[in-house]
């Protein structure tokens, strides 16, 4: 990961807890899974993850009120679309990202003269492995 910059030991400690996590956390759930490191005030995870949120790292799921660890590699740019399915019954967190979307976007924002900050979508849903589970079918079906 050559672009990343050093992490703060907080920055760190939040980034490996959300990177460990199954499941998107609230910075309360953080908070209580780092009690053992040190971290005691809902402040010391709210600074880290402002910084690892600015740098791309971290991505808020405003539907959950919580923090998912970025699924990409960190030498690019933190820009344009970012995407998400999200499992309603597992709650796993596929993030991807889509050109054509991404496309689509930005052309209806200049079509309307938009100027945009941050392109976040969100989709909720019943995963492939749920659903399998659910009806005793393959995922890959």
């Amino acid at each position: 990961m050559s672009g990343r910059r050093a992490l703060t030991r907080n920055q760190a400690l939040v980034l490996e807890v959300l990177t460990r996590a199954d499941e998107p956390l609230s910075a309360y759930a953080i908070l209580d899974r780092l009690r053992d490191e040190g971290l005691r005030a809902p402040l010391q995870v709210y600074r880290a993850l402002d910084k690892l949120l600015e740098t791309g790292e971290v991505h808020r799921l405003d539907s959950l009120k919580a923090f998912v660890a970025c699924s990409h590699p960190h030498d690019h740019p933190c820009t344009g679309l970012v995407a998400f399915a999200i499992c309603e019954s597992c709650a796993r967190v596929f993030e991807f990202s889509d050109s054509a979307i991404e496309a689509r976007f930005a052309a209806w924002a200049v079509e309307k003269a938009f100027l945009t900050k941050s392109t976040t979508l969100e989709i909720s849903g019943i995963c492939a492995a749920c659903r399998s589970s659910a009806d005793g079918s393959n995922p890959s079906d």
